[in-house]
Order: C-alpha cells, then sequence, then structure tokens
C-alpha cells in the first residue's frame, strides 16, 4: 500500500517562531507541536516572517535535526505516519539519513511491515537504507526475510560494509543457514573485514549457534583485538553446546586478563552453572551482578530463577520470579520445572494453574513440566485433569508430552487410562513406546509388557536403554526369571551397554526367583563396580530366603558405600528378626544409636474426591480419629473371623503379641483404608501411596479386606504398584 495518501491526514509542517535552529527534543509531545501548527498549504508556515526573509528561513531551518529528534523520542506508529506525512509535504520524504532514520524507529517500535513499505518506496536506495531493513528483520527474528534483502542488496551492486555483515550472520546463525553463513565468511573476506572485530565477533557468534563450536574457537583465537563481546560470543557458544565447563574457563579468563563482564556474559555464566549444577560458584556470579547494578536485567533475573530453582533453592527462585511484573514463558517454565523437580509438586501443579487462568500461552516444556507434577502428586483424578487440558489444546499431539501422560497415568495408578493415551498417540517413537513398557512393569503386568515389546519391534522401533530397563523391570515383578535372563543378553545385539540399573535389575531378578547363588556369582562378574542398588537388591533377596551369611556380606558392601543410609539397617535387621536372632537385632540398634540413625517413620496417603489425606503409623490427629479407629477395629474382628493370622516374625521382639498385633494393625496403609471406607460410597476404588515397601502383614490382611469389602484397593509402595481385588493382588505375592 502506498504511503502517500497519509498526506491528507495532516494540513500542515510544524513550525517554531523562536529560533531557527530546532530545540533538542527529549520526549515526543505532539500536543505541544500541534501548537506550533497553521491549518494551511505548505506555504503558509511562511505566514509570520517578513517577506524578505521567507526564502532564508525556509533554507536555513534544520530539518535532518529537527525530525531526527522527533523520530528518536516516537513511541507510537501514529507518530510515525505524522512525521512522515510533514516530510512528504515538505518534499524531504527522499532525504535518505531521514527515512533511514524512520525505518529504524519503525523497527524499534515492532513496525517491521511499515518499515518495509518505506522502505520500498524509496528510489535507489544506498547502503544505509539497506543496512536499516536488514536489521531491521534481523531484530526481529525474521531471519530469512533478512538474507533475502542482503541478497537484492547485492544484485542491485549495493555493496555491505561492517554494518550491514553483523546483522546478516545473526540471521544465519538464528535460521540457522550454516552453508549461507559460510558462503558470507568467504565474502568477508573478500571485502577485507576480517580484521574488522564486529564483524569478526558476528562470525564466532555464527558458527557458535549452528553448533560448530570449533570453528567458532578457530575464529576467536586468531582475533589480534578481543572485546567484551568476543569473550561473550564464546562463553554463549560452549553455555548453548552443552560445555559448561569450557563456558566458565572461558569466562575465568576473561576476568583474568581484566575484561568486564556485560550482562550477558553474566547470563552463560549462570547457566553454566545451572548445567552443573554448582550453586556455590553460582551465588559468587549473583553478588557480582549485584555490584553491577544488574540484578533487575530480565534475562539475568531468568537465569538466576533457573539456577536457584534447579538447585533446589526453590523459595529464592520464587523471590526472583515475583519481581518480574510481567514473567515471559522462560521464566514460568523454570519456576513450574524447578518445583517439580525439587519435591514441590503441589506447588508446581498450583502455579500452572494460576499461568493458564491468567490466559498465559504455554508450550510444550510447560506441559510437560505440569504433567510430571501432576505424576508425582499422585491424585488420579488431577492426572484426569490435566489430561482433559492437553486433549483441548495445541499440545494433545505433542509427542513428548504424551509419553509424559502415559507415565503420569501409570504412576497414578490407572495402567489402563496410561494404554488409552498410548494408543491414541499416532506417531510412536521409543520414548513413546518404553513409557509404556516402564508403565507395565511398574504395575507387574509383565506378559502386556513383553507382548507390546513385540509389537514395538514390529513396527520397525529399535529400543533403547530405557526400553531394556521397563522390561527388565516388568520381568522382576511379574517373576519371569527366564524371559528377564533372555532379554538382558538380547541389549548387546542392539549395541546397548547395560548401565547399572540394569545389573541391579537382574540381581533383583535372579534374587527375587530364588536364584541367590547366580545373582552372588552375577555380581562379581560385573564389567563395573557394584553400586548400593546392586548390594540392595541382594540384601533384600537374602530376608525374603532368610539367607543371613550372604546378607551380612551385601550389607558390609552397602555400609562401605554408604554408611549413613538407615535404609541398609533397617534390612539388616529384618533379616536377623526373620530369622529370630534378637541379639543381632539389638547389635544392629545399637549400631545406628551410635550413627544417631534412626528408622524413618512410615505414611501413607490416599486420595478421597481428589483431594489427598495423610496418616502415620498409630496416628490419631485426624478430625474423625475416632470414626477411624472404630472402623478398623471392625475390620480387626472381621479379619479374624476369616481366620486371618497376623505375621509376627519380623516385628520388634521386646512387644508380647498383643501388643504387636495392635502394633500392626495401626499402619499407616491400615488407617487410610479405614478412612477410605467411611468417606466413599459402596464400590469405590481406593487409591493409596505409601513411601516405604508395603510389610508382609499389611499386604496379607488388604487382600482379605479388599474381598471381606468388595473393594479394589490400589496402593503404591517404594517399590511398585498393588492391585488388591477379591483376596488376590496383582503381584502374585511376588514384590
Amino acid at each position: 500500500m502506498a504511503l502517500s495518501p497519509l498526506i491528507r491526514k495532516i494540513s500542515s509542517p510544524f513550525y517554531f517562531v523562536s529560533s531557527l535552529d530546532p530545540p533538542k527534543i527529549t520526549h515526543l509531545d505532539f500536543a505541544t507541536v500541534k501548537a506550533f501548527e497553521f491549518p494551511a498549504t505548505p506555504f503558509n508556515f511562511l505566514k509570520p516572517f517578513s517577506s524578505h526573509d521567507n526564502s532564508t528561513i525556509f533554507h536555513t531551518f534544520n530539518f535532518d535535526s529537527f525530525y531526527a529528534n522527533l523520530l528518536d523520542s516516537s513511541t507510537r506508529n501514529a507518530h510515525l505516519t505524522q512525521i512522515h506525512a510533514k516530510l512528504v509535504l515538505l518534499d524531504i520524504h527522499q532525504n535518505g539519513f531521514l527515512i533511514t532514520k524512520l525505518i529504524n524507529s519503525a523497527v524499534n517500535l515492532g513496525e517491521i511491515s511499515y518499515a518495509r513499505k518505506v522502505f520500498d518506496e524509496f528510489p535507489d536506495p544506498d547502503v544505509f537504507l539497506w543496512n536499516a531493513i536488514v536489521r531491521g528483520y534481523s531484530k526481529c527474528n525474521m531471519f530469512a526475510n533478512a538474507i533475502e534483502m542482503y541478497s537484492r542488496m547485492q544484485v542491485l551492486w549495493v555493496s555491505p560494509d561492517g554494518y550491514t555483515l553483523p546483522h546478516v550472520l545473526k540471521a544465519c546463525g538464528g535460521l540457522p543457514g550454516f552453508e549461507m553463513g559460510r558462503r558470507v565468511h568467504g565474502q568477508i573476506f573478500r571485502l577485507g573485514f576480517e580484521k574488522d572485530v564486529f564483524v569478526q565477533n558476528g562470525i564466532v557468534a555464527f558458527y557458535a549457534k549452528c553448533g560448530k563450536i570449533e570453528s567458532a574457537k578457530v575464529v576467536f583465537d586468531g582475533l589480534e583485538l578481543r572485546n567484551v563481546v568476543s569473550w561473550t560470543s564464546m562463553i554463549s557458544g560452549y553455555a548453548q553446546n552443552g560445555q559448561p565447563i569450557e563456558a566458565l574457563r572461558v569466562f575465568d579468563e576473561m576476568r583474568k586478563m581484566g575484561v568486564m563482564p556485560d550482562w550477558v556474559a553474566f547470563v552463560s555464566a549462570i547457566r553454566a552453572h545451572t548445567d552443573v549444577e554448582d550453586l556455590e560458584h553460582g551465588k559468587s556470579i549473583h553478588g557480582c551482578v549485584i555490584k553491577m547494578g544488574l540484578e533487575l536485567e530480565p534475562d539475568l533475573l531468568i537465569a538466576l530463577t533457573a539456577m536457584y530453582a534447579k538447585c533446589g533453592q526453590v523459595m529464592v527462585a520464587r523471590s526472583f520470579f515475583d519481581q518480574m511484573k510481567v514473567p515471559n514463558l522462560i521464566l514460568w517454565n523454570a519456576m513450574i520445572s524447578g518445583y517439580a523437580k525439587n519435591g514441590y509438586a503441589e506447588e508446581a501443579v498450583e502455579l500452572f494453574r494460576k499461568m493458564i487462568s491468567n490466559n498465559i500461552r504455554t508450550d510444550s516444556i510447560t506441559a510437560r513440566c505440569a504433567v510430571v507434577a501432576c505424576a508425582q502428586v499422585g491424585s488420579l483424578g488431577l492426572a484426569r485433569w490435566m489430561d482433559n487440558y492437553i486433549s483441548k489444546s495445541e499440545h494433545r499431539d505433542d509427542i513428548f508430552v504424551n509419553s509424559a501422560l502415559i507415565d503420569m497415568f501409570a504412576k497414578c495408578g490407572n495402567v489402563d487410562m496410561a494404554r488409552m493415551v498410548f494408543d491414541r498417540t499416532l506417531e510412536k517413537d521409543v520414548v513413546v513406546w518404553s513409557a509404556m513398557i516402564v508403565g507395565y512393569g511398574l504395575h507387574g503386568r509383565g506378559r502386556e509388557a513383553l507382548d507390546l515389546y513385540q509389537l514395538m519391534k514390529q513396527a520397525g522401533v529399535c529400543p533403547n536403554d530405557v526400553t531394556f530397563l521397563g522390561l527388565l523391570t516388568a520381568c522382576n515383578h511379574s517373576g519371569l526369571v527366564e524371559d528377564g535372563w533372555r532379554l538382558f543378553h538380547c541389549m548387546k545385539d542392539y549395541g546397548i551397554e547395560p548401565r547399572h540399573q540394569h545389573y541391579a535389575c537382574v540381581v533383583d531378578l535372579l534374587g527375587r526367583g530364588g536364584y541367590l547363588d547366580q545373582a552372588y556369582d552375577f555380581i562379581m562378574n560385573m564389567p563395573i563396580e557394584p553400586g548400593v542398588s546392586v548390594w540392595g537388591a541382594l540384601l533384600s533377596a537374602c530376608k525374603i530366603y532368610r539367607h543371613v551369611t550372604l546378607g551380612e556380606y551385601a550389607a558390609e558392601q552397602l555400609f562401605s558405600i554408604e554408611s549413613y543410609n538407615t535404609g541398609h539397617y533397617v534390612q539388616l535387621s529384618n533379616l536377623y528378626a526373620s530369622v529370630r536372632m534378637w541379639d543381632r537385632v539389638a547389635k544392629v540398634r545399637v549400631m545406628m544409636k551410635e550413627k544417631g540413625l534412626s528408622k524413618d517413620l512410615g505414611y501413607s496417603l490416599i486420595e478421597i474426591n481428589g483431594k489427598l489425606q495423610a496418616f502415620r503409623v498409630g496416628d490419631k490427629s485426624h478430625p474423625q480419629s475416632k470414626e477411624i479407629y472404630e472402623e478398623l477395629e471392625s475390620l480387626e474382628r472381621r479379619l479374624k473371623q476369616a481366620g486371618f493370622i497376623p505375621h509376627t516374625d519380623s516385628s520388634l521382639h521386646d512387644l508380647n503379641y498383643e501388643e504387636m498385633e495392635e502394633t500392626l494393625c495401626n499402619h499407616s496403609e491400615r488407617l487410610a483404608i479405614a478412612f477410605g471406607l467411611i468417606s466413599t460410597a459402596p464400590g469405590t476404588t481406593l487409591r493409596i501411596t505409601k513411601n516405604l515397601r508395603a510389610c508382609i502383614n499389611c499386604h496379607s490382611a488388604t487382600k482379605l479386606i479388599s474381598k471381606l469389602v468388595n473393594r479394589e484397593i490400589v496402593v503404591r509402595d517404594a517399590n511398585r504398584f498393588h492391585h488388591f481385588k477379591d483376596g488376590v493382588c496383582s503381584c502374585g505375592d511376588y514384590w
């Protein structure tokens, strides 16, 4: 659209009566400017002067300075159109200096389309005008347009200068357009800009953004003069290309050279410390930021929020988050992710709800972090809400989000809903298949996991290490020893090197299957040093089969690795208690007391009407405590009538039988079951999460309770899910 019709909107030029040289304008006040207008033709602005001065005044008035000041002070598109119209009326709209100013001002206001129209109307633009439009597209991240204009510029035989090339290189790095950037690099040599530090900085940044960090280093090392931008380009390049240690090395080298970092360098250094989770040194960078008065720089606030959030200091991170009047998407993601990764799942979900209630657009990262948080909360009601939100959003076909949804439903106790998400996912990569296999493994549905693995291979999807970890877990939780052993040895067929988790799974698989000697031999022949999970799996198996000698050896290995881990001592104590070696139980207690260790308190969570209620062993703090214990007593009577006999072998030996029985029936999951029964309608499924492994007594009791009350009871303990129904558990008493 031509811009000339705009001249109809304004009838006269600006007119100042006090001086031929216009004053410096510090801010644009169009109301003031209007006061100096005459509603007449362009020639009427000469009326206040005598006729013999007219020509002199017109030709000596400094239009360039006056309108340049106005353009610099413009804050709205309407200002630009008014000024442009004045330029047309005064017949100075072909003034290259002013039109370049006009284009730059339009770009700064985000009016790139208007800038392009102004450019297209200018006949025979010089290099300064071309620079303005190339810069404009590059600044607005319209990189393809920037490169297109650069190509047109050369077709018209306009030679680029040192101000053109950095913007073109930025566009090549932003696409990324590596081959185009290499051609521009060659052209830079031909044009003689190989010693121009600004152009060379652009080359460093270009190679870094294209992932060619070694090429960036070659250019950087060849610089005779390095300014802060040169150093920052390398620091950012290393940080962006997954080399945080190198980024920090260059940052330290820069400071030793006496170059003062700018806020961009600080952002990259903070991000590098975040990647290596080095909070202490990150705090020192934060101190430098404060000393330099840069703490309110938006990008630094984002980097600091991400650093403190990832390193577990979520309250500090939230204080930075709250400082931003309008947090951007990156900041929201950093905070939600920080909450989710550091055990603040409910806070992450609450912040996500706030985000969408404020109509702030989410991206795939936001959605994934929120789904992960929902999985940690463990509420099936919340999981359904999240699935409903995703299904109505632009993320419904996002393969990463769907993988997270599958994992979420599996961890919230409903593997069938996880399968529904899996089935509706059109494009299934190895992550989607693996998520579903891991879900089946978590619920002890080994056969379904193996069947899905066969379908995965038929679909031509190659398994990865996570796939095999899910398969081994599924076999382990289902007692499929031969299948698991075969799958472990299949890993090499796909070029997959087993990790420590795979070895631990095999030890657990063999140990729980009763093959303790084979498990020990397997450990002794491992190509890597056995760790905590490997020896822990062997000790757990020794407790099941009451193999004291081997269990003691496994415990010794665990104590040498983690001498202050309470769980190892409890496992050994339980092993001794299972064979009634009470003197050794007492010895373990003394060891724990000497080290200042105490057994972790068990607790259970139950979801009622979308809300989670927590119970501890012997808990009487609940408002409905009286009704809960009455229901518990009723259950115990019915259990006895049905012939249930409590397992007391692993209980504290200094209690009499009645005290043991009372302690066992007051375990946290039993209280949660009683509360669930009095709080829900008959037939409602009860969903319980326990922080510790389910004890054999509660496991046996819950099986019978599910039959007596005709309910399905889903319990997630520290290892897996148990689905109790009609007196049977899905684990087949194999956990």
